[in-house]
């Protein structure tokens, strides 16, 4: 038997068992948010626990995958319509249930989820409700207003279901200042918007569109994309790191910088991102370091991804919080996303949970021609229970490995 001291650590690290596996039988997990991370789960838990009751709960009818969506976008190459499939034909397959509701709360004490339509109760709850749109950082409160800028303007990084209306705005766009605009770190899928970037450059130079995207990044630009969007598309793109927004004036059509006032005849509007659901009204947010309100991330394991607040509560996806001094939060992406809701399955089934949410990511990072950027993110866990990262970029030509890519993962939970 291990030492108390390495059991701590094994329990901490996911290594063993947390439920015994003849408790489960019987018992319901509810899982809100019908991403990469919550079918994941979902998928899991049917398989490795077909005792269990698996609820699954989204808002919307059907998934919709942004994978890909950047070529879509703009027609690049043999780019596929994103990955959708239904929710109820999806559970019916897997052999879990599906609600389509919205929720709208959670009572912790009576272990019960709130939706517009019912109360569902659980023994387990899986939080993979993806992230929010803080319109608030833009001077933007009133509800209407919110709505008016996500339908006019959205930059469809917060919801798939906006891809379609943002290829149909870019269709129509016939020349001036395309602004787009991207959050602070930490956000969704880090690479994503400067490869639609890169390839929004591209559109404009071969259809000799008279416009110019103008690029407001609060981050530094990342460096694989810094000679295509800095020089070789140069005519086309107007750079503005470390420029953070301060306002946006939707009639006037204006993004006010800290900076600058910038006209725009069209634009992606993607404001700081925060973790979605009701979180903070579960109390399941981290705190500031003064004990009030933090970043608007969840605080739960780094290993384990169990709420700080409550063991019954587990937190995967983009909604998690920090896990590391070293590199703060694992990236916000649909592999790390699914691997999280791999482990919390094999943790509620009974099992040890195998390994950590490594992430591989495919980007095209040049165009005509096409190369691909292939970026691995590793973690590994030191003897003090300290969680380091490691990252390594591989460029290569492009050969439809993203599209490989994503069929592999699609297989698990689709």
């Amino acid at each position: 038997m291990p030492d108390p001291v390495r059991r701590r650590l094994l329990l901490a690290a996911g290594l063993m068992p947390l439920i015994p596996a003849a408790r489960v039988a019987g018992r319901r997990v509810v899982v809100v948010g019908g991403g990469w991370g919550g079918l994941a789960a979902a998928a899991e838990l049917r398989r490795l626990a077909p005792g269990l009751d698996v609820l699954l709960i989204d808002r919307e009818p059907a998934f919709l995958s942004f994978a890909g969506s950047n070529r879509w976008l703009v027609d690049h190459g043999a780019a596929p319509v994103p990955r959708a499939a239904d929710y109820a034909t999806l559970a019916a397959r897997r052999g879990y249930r599906f609600v389509q509701a919205e929720v709208v709360g959670i009572d912790r004490a009576a272990r019960r989820v709130l939706t517009a339509g019912g109360e569902y109760p659980y023994d387990w709850l899986v939080l993979a409700p993806g992230i929010r749109e803080d319109w608030s950082a833009w001077q933007v409160d009133d509800p209407v207003a919110v709505d008016r800028l996500r339908t006019r303007f959205s930059g469809a990084f917060a919801r798939a279901a906006d891809l379609a209306g943002l290829k149909r705005r870019l269709q129509a766009f016939a020349g001036g200042n395309l602004v787009m605009t991207l959050p602070p770190m930490p956000y969704r899928c880090p690479p994503a918007p400067y490869e639609r970037a890169l390839l929004i450059a591209w559109w404009l130079k071969t259809r000799k569109i008279p416009g110019r995207l103008v690029v407001v990044d609060p981050n530094p630009l990342m460096p694989a994309f810094r000679g295509a969007l800095l020089e070789r598309f140069r005519d086309q793109v107007t750079y503005l790191d470390h420029a953070r927004v301060r306002a946006v004036d939707p009639e006037r059509r204006v993004l006010s910088t800290d900076v600058d006032d910038i006209d725009f005849a069209e634009a992606l509007l993607c404001p700081p991102q925060r973790a979605g659901g009701p979180l903070a009204a579960a109390g399941l947010l981290r705190p500031g370091p003064d004990g009030g309100p933090g970043e608007g991330w969840a605080a739960q394991g780094a290993l384990d991804f169990r709420s700080a607040a409550d063991p019954a509560v587990f937190v995967i996806g983009d909604a998690a919080g920090i896990v590391s001094p070293q590199f703060g939060h694992y990236p916000k992406t649909g592999h790390v996303a699914a691997r999280m809701g791999e482990l919390v399955a094999r943790q509620i089934a009974g099992l040890a949970a195998d390994g950590l949410p490594d992430s591989v990511c495919h980007l095209l990072s040049g165009v005509e021609p096409d190369e691909t950027t292939r970026i691995e993110v590793g973690y590994r866990l030191r003897a003090d229970g300290f969680l380091l990262q490691t990252v390594n970029q591989r460029r290569a030509p492009y050969a439809g490995e993203d599209a490989a890519w994503a069929a592999a993962h699609y297989a698990a939970f689709l």
